[in-house]
């Protein structure tokens, strides 16, 4: 038996490693002794595998090769060669990577820095990617990489990694919890606590030896992180007893509140009633979400879509409204295909057809169900108040049902019909694809592009000219293309019937150069005469234009591409490839003295998305829409008023498309997806001539086989025993579902629709108006008579600060979970490295990153990326998303926290509001005017929601809370509670007062409710209820305000306190141009009349207060200053007078005063005398003469400020 020699030290990661590959190899388990190996072993550290007899040769030493060789036993080192070599990475990064940055973290010996917390950090959000799609590190069970990566990450996950951490490090602790609970490893290492916080570790130091004992510093934590550490089962409330802590956190605030909101059912429609289809006298809102991709994860054109559609159902759900927003996704036709045919490749090294059809779908289903609902737990970090058990996959089977009967009856009717045209094709996915699957590369002349399976780059981006023979005479016409090969497929060469320069050759013809084809020269007016020679090769099966160019002139379409893009019906060699026979033509035309040149030539390269192929028109036949009438109807409902679009300058674009649309193509050659419910029928019968696969009347439809037979023996007028069917093997365009989805959600067509069909509002990017939008309305119209919803809001695109494309090349794809929870450069930098980008991208790149987040990006909570997302999407424009604006919004939270946790030690714990918010009219001029505000934001916050005018909203809110509650308000209210005991009279004041502040604090959380959930409903739980017995349990089901009950706006109190503020911040001016940063002053307010007096005299505690003043004197026009006043003009009716003598040395000020006079004179003349020389223009750069010059002016305008000083306070003397 084989002998294991480890530490009995339980930390010891790399004996730990060595036990957990042991477990797992249980007929040949060594027996372990926890000593040092013998001396005569030679063995150089622990573990130590000792095999058989104890001979050199039989002992195996150090944790790599020990585990090595107890997991090839076991059968965990990989199942072939090549997850043998993952493995060992896996291994190599364990030692190399994570070991010294866990040690460096975990014992302070090898120095506890934060720069080895943060590198810890970064090390781990690499892993943390990797595991992003996998449950384990290589395939799909435990390897050795999973143990000795775990061991690795073992003490950081007991000592350092506290649940702040590890919510950042989702994937990994998912991983590492799945890990440590298999039994092999619970046999090892027992129970594993995690660590809750981290504590530093004092090591043991000889300080006698080392003369002096220096304490480690202890590790500095982020700034504002405060966790929530008060245990709460999921969907328990949360604990509002506690204090709330010192300042605002995201991770502490957004805690439990979203599994309690989720549990309670607030976010469904029967919330608060007996049954949803009892009328609702506030009205039904229902809007469904545009399904994300269940391949997709999320990105910020996710989060600007879920931040505006969650605010606009939040804000009607606290309406009163029976309010849905319905979730979903979208199985994503060839996205998810794609996804999953890497992923055989790459753990099973097998294609699609190695499983073959059934299997394959099976496997995609099995990814779908480990790993498709991640979108759904990001939407819900975004606070989305989605009614998740309506939650609908477009492949659910009621979906598919909708899918299928929409084809049927389509089809009966002739709408959707059969034909042979040209498709986009990627020859890579071996499939059609829809326009906005291809991307359009701008290219400006020569360019090599990579194209999947060829090893050389492929040129592009130059246009080849060359002639042809003009058939019966010495003649000929020179043409060019940017696509050489297509030659091969030419039937006609085309020429503008005006052009002079071809007059005499009609009715000739033109000789193909590789074989006997003879090709008609035709006249046609899309021929351009001013590019090049005027004459342009016809190539009908291989190009839009060429197409329709054929079809005008009965021309023969000649298809030679196949579907894997290799040469067909085309002379001899044909086993080219498209892009192999690009340079074999060119050579052939160079040998036969036909080639005329080669030159570069800006174009656009079409491009799939998905594969990076580059797309091919090509001849397929295939199912079509036709959308001329539906079309017709779409743009109709809009012009005549039945459905709105918003923005309205979208308008334009929506009847350029539903005026000239073109018939759709719905075939997808894939296996996931609505599998085409057609046959194909063959009739056994001689009387039936056979059928072509493009003539629709050989196809017919079917719910089943059965149906699809009964039809076709119907038609061709046979028995049904006659009757040969096959399926097509094609599915649907993934938008064919979509275009169903608002309602074969709600069981279309076997299930009632009335409740939430049609829809209230669609919300979505204006992106995809066409591919989405216009086939909701033209399927809704066509199916169910009804359009889909009454209003549709497109929001714009976000770009990056500097206004350009997100884009993964430039470094600027930002996911919000990384604004929500914060990320290093060097994190953003793990995420490049673990793209599919060319390195040089990657290193372009990290430079982008660098220079727009040279920190990395701060900790910004999801409420404050909603708001900020709200307050730029103002409509029409593109948004030029700043993370440093959203990182503002965080401070603006941080204001609000700090303005109620002020405001609640104001009321006091004994305060009870009142049953109903109204003024009781002893209300002081401060309350009256907040109140007025107050009502005034509900008026424009009501206005701009049923606008759609999101910045309106975030705007009035922010001034409300912060210029005008915060800024003024609690201000000027101090003295009031600070006088609160005096009298009888004060008591009451303040009693008020603390009414009119809860009143503002209740009503401006719940203004802000809808585009911030979170902190909202920390702070609101802690405020008093009016009517504690019967007030809704949460915010977000609480009624919005309104500008009935709000009525209080008063534009002359609001005037007023104008007036008023502007003296304030004339005196707050005065008192900085004299540095009386704490001395008060009595300040005289000279009045132009008695009215502005009397107002002054109302409003002095105010101004005193706001001020910082001693006392508030007014006078009018007639009353005489005293002497030794600084003075100001506050406006035309009142002139500020702040006495100074007295307050400060005269005399000191204006010696000081001549000092610095003096400075600036001599600056002033250095810089004059370097200005006049006479070559200081011709010497001197641009821009150094401008910097000079605005010193000048700065210098200049301070001295006359000096001046003026000086003689403000020489009157004193």
């Amino acid at each position: 038996m084989a002998t294991l020699y480890v530490s009995p030290h339980p930390d010891d990661f790399r004996s730990l490693l060595a036990l957990i590959a042991a477990e797992f190899c249980p007929s040949s388990r060594p027996r372990t002794i926890t000593e040092d190996p013998p001396a005569s072993l030679n063995a150089r550290s622990r573990p130590t595998l000792v095999l058989g007899t104890g001979e050199s040769d039989s002992v195996l030493s150090g944790a790599s090769a020990v585990s090595w060789y107890l997991a090839l036993q076991g059968k965990r080192a990989g199942v072939d060669t090549k997850q043998q070599s993952q493995v060992w990475q896996w291994l190599s990064f364990a030692d190399n990577e994570l070991t010294p940055v866990s040690s460096a973290v975990v014992f302070p010996l090898l120095g506890l820095q934060q720069s080895s917390r943060a590198e810890l950090m970064r090390v781990l959000k690499v892993l943390d990617q990797a595991l992003e799609p996998r449950t384990f590190l290589v395939g799909e069970s435990v390897t050795l990489a999973d143990m000795g990566v775990a061991t690795a990450v073992l003490l950081p996950f007991k000592y350092v990694l506290e649940p702040s951490d590890r919510k950042v490090l989702t994937n990994v602790t998912r991983w590492f919890t799945t890990c440590i609970n298999q039994p092999q490893f619970v046999k090892v290492l027992g129970k594993i606590a995690l660590c809750e916080k981290m504590v530093p570790v004092t090591p043991k130091t000889n300080a006698a030896a080392n003369g002096s004992h220096k304490k480690a510093k202890p590790e500095k934590k982020e700034l504002g992180v405060i966790t929530y550490n008060v245990p709460t089962p999921s969907g328990d409330k949360k604990d509002v007893i506690s204090p709330l802590p010192d300042s605002y956190s995201p991770q502490y605030v957004e805690a439990a509140w979203y599994q309690w909101w989720e549990k309670q059912g607030f976010f469904k429609p029967e919330y608060g009633r007996e049954s949803i289809s009892d009328q609702n006298p506030r009205g039904i809102f229902m809007m469904c979400i545009p399904p994300p991709n269940v391949t997709g994860s999320l990105h910020l054109g996710h989060a600007l879509t879920n931040a505006i559609q969650d605010s606009l159902t939040r804000w009607h759900r606290m309406r009163g409204e029976t309010t849905l927003w319905n979730p979903g996704c979208d199985h994503a036709g060839i996205a998810t295909q794609v996804v999953v045919e890497k992923k055989l490749m790459r753990e099973r090294g097998m294609s699609r057809h190695d499983l073959g059809r059934e299997n394959f779908i099976e496997e995609v289903w099995k990814w779908k169900n480990e790993k498709g609902d991640r979108i759904y737990h990001q939407l819900k970090k975004l606070g989305s108040s989605l009614d998740w058990d309506r939650a609908c996959f477009t492949m659910d089977p009621k979906l598919s049902y909708a899918v299928q009967e929409a084809f049927i009856r389509m089809h009966d009717e002739g709408v959707i019909y059969r034909s042979k045209r040209l498709v986009n094709w990627s020859c890579s996915l071996n499939s059609a694809i829809s326009d906005i699957e291809v991307d359009k590369k701008e290219l400006t002349g020569r360019t090599l592009l990579p194209v999947p399976g060829y090893k050389e780059k492929v040129e592009f981006g130059v246009l080849v000219s060359f002639a042809y023979k003009v058939d019966g005479s010495d003649e000929e016409v020179v043409v060019a293309t940017t696509r050489i090969e297509t030659m091969l497929g030419d039937t006609a060469v085309a020429v503008h019937p005006a052009d002079s320069r071809y007059q005499h050759l009609k009715g000739k013809m033109v000789l193909h150069p590789f074989c006997d084809r003879k090709m008609p020269i035709v006249f046609d007016d899309f021929v351009d005469m001013s590019f090049g020679t005027g004459a342009v090769k016809i190539t009908p099966a291989h190009d839009h234009n060429d197409y329709e160019v054929g079809e005008r002139h009965n021309l023969a379409f000649i298809n030679i591409l196949d579907e894997n893009g290799l040469l067909i019906n085309v002379p001899p060699p044909s086993w080219y490839s498209r892009f192999e026979a690009r340079k074999a033509v060119l050579q052939a035309l160079k040998d036969r003295g036909q080639f005329k040149e080669i030159k570069d030539n800006p174009m656009v390269v079409p491009v799939c998305s998905r594969s990076k192929d580059i797309v091919e028109p090509l001849l397929k036949p295939q199912w079509y829409v036709n959308c001329t009438d539906m079309g017709k109807q779409a743009a109709d409902a809009v012009r005549e008023g039945q459905l709105k679009i918003i923005p309205d300058h979208h308008l334009k674009t929506w009847f350029n498309w539903m005026d000239n649309i073109r018939d759709w193509c719905i075939s997808r050659q894939l296996w996931w997806g609505h599998r085409i419910p057609a046959y194909f029928v063959t009739v056994n019968d001689s009387s039936v001539k056979p059928g072509e696969d493009m003539d629709g009347h050989y196809w017919v439809c079917g719910r089943t086989e059965e149906e699809a037979r009964e039809k076709a023996a119907k038609r061709f007028n046979v028995s049904a025993d006659k009757i040969t069917l096959r399926q097509d093997e094609d599915v649907l365009d993934t938008w064919f579902s979509s275009g169903i989805f608002p309602f074969s959600i709600f069981g279309w067509p076997n299930e009632d629709l009335n409740v939430f069909y049609p829809g209230t509002l669609l919300e979505t990017g204006h992106d995809i108006l066409f591919f989405w939008v216009a086939r909701m309305v033209m399927m809704g119209l066509k199916l169910t008579g009804k359009l889909p919803f009454k209003e549709v809001y497109l929001h714009a695109v976000v770009r990056d600060a500097h206004g350009r494309k997100m884009s993964k090349s430039l470094g600027n794809v930002i996911d919000p979970l990384d604004v929500i929870t914060g990320i290093s450069l060097e994190g953003l930098h793990a995420q490049l490295t673990d793209s599919n980008l060319d390195p040089l991208e990657v290193e372009k790149a990290k430079q982008g990153q660098k220079s727009d987040y040279p920190s990395g990006i701060p900790e910004c909570g999801t409420d404050a990326l909603r708001f900020a997302l709200c307050a730029y999407t103002s409509q029409g424009r593109d948004i030029n998303l700043d993370v440093n604006r959203i990182l503002g919004y965080r401070h603006f939270c941080n204001k609000l926290w700090n303005a109620v946790k002020f405001a609640m030690k104001t009321l006091g714990d004994n305060f009870v509001p009142s049953e109903k918010a109204k003024l009781c009219g002893e209300e002081s001029v401060s309350d009256r005017w907040i109140l007025s505000r107050l009502s005034a934001a509900v008026g424009l916050c009501d206005a701009a929601f049923k606008a759609y005018d999101f910045p309106a909203i975030t705007t009035a809110i922010y001034n409300f809370w912060l210029y005008e509650l915060c800024d003024v308000y609690l201000e000027s209210v101090k003295p009031v509670f600070s006088k609160a005991e005096e009298d009888s009279t004060s008591q009451r004041q303040a009693l008020v007062c603390r009414q009119t502040l809860y009143t503002c604090l209740e009503v401006g959380l719940r203004l802000l409710s809808p585009i911030m959930p979170f902190v909202t409903e920390e702070l609101y739980q802690r405020l008093p209820r009016r009517r504690p017995q019967t007030d809704p349990p949460s915010i977000s089901v609480t009624s919005y305000p309104d500008t009935e009950e709000f009525c209080w706006h008063s534009e002359e109190v609001d005037r007023d306190m104008e007036f008023i503020m502007s003296v304030v911040k004339t005196i707050r001016s005065l008192r900085a141009d004299y540095n009386l940063t704490k001395t008060r002053a009595d300040c005289y307010l000279q009045c132009i009349d008695s009215a502005t007096a009397s107002l002054v005299q109302k409003y002095s505690l105010q101004i005193q207060t706001l001020s910082y003043s001693q006392a508030i004197i007014p006078l009018t026009a007639n009353q005489p200053v005293p002497e030794g006043c600084a003075v100001a003009i506050a406006s035309d009716r009142c002139t500020v007078n702040l006495m100074l003598k007295g307050i400060i040395d005269v005399e000191k000020e204006v010696a000081k005063l001549m000092t610095k006079k003096g400075d600036l004179e001599k600056q002033m003349e250095k810089l004059t005398e370097k200005m006049s020389k006479s070559d200081y223009k011709e010497k001197v750069p641009v821009k150094v003469q401008e910097q000079d010059a605005e010193k000048l002016r700065q210098s200049q305008t301070e001295l006359e400020k000096v001046k003026e000083a000086m003689d403000n306070f020489r009157k004193m003397m």
